[in-house]
């Protein structure tokens, strides 16, 4: 069985602050279903590869997260 992201499942609820102010930032969901239409249709792990994380091994799961406060946008990296 594969490793599943406890953020993306709901199992854990993502809690992180902004490295620019400090404020609460906001889960936007994986980074790969914003790059096209299909992305989030196809398997996580060939996603992985094909957007340039390609240590499956490290069980990661990348989302994109947005400050509440000062917009800034970052990619965290949530251990699957």
């Amino acid at each position: 069985m594969g490793s599943i992201c406890p953020i993306c499942n709901g199992l854990e609820k993502l809690e992180s602050v902004c490295s620019k102010c400090g404020n609460q930032v906001e889960d936007k969901g994986r980074v790969m279903d914003y790059y096209d239409d299909y992305s989030a249709y196809m398997p996580i792990d060939q996603m992985k590869l094909e957007d340039g994380y390609p240590d499956l091994s490290a069980h990661l799961c990348p989302h994109l997260v947005q400050c509440q406060q000062c917009g800034q946008e970052e990619v965290l990296f949530i251990k699957e």
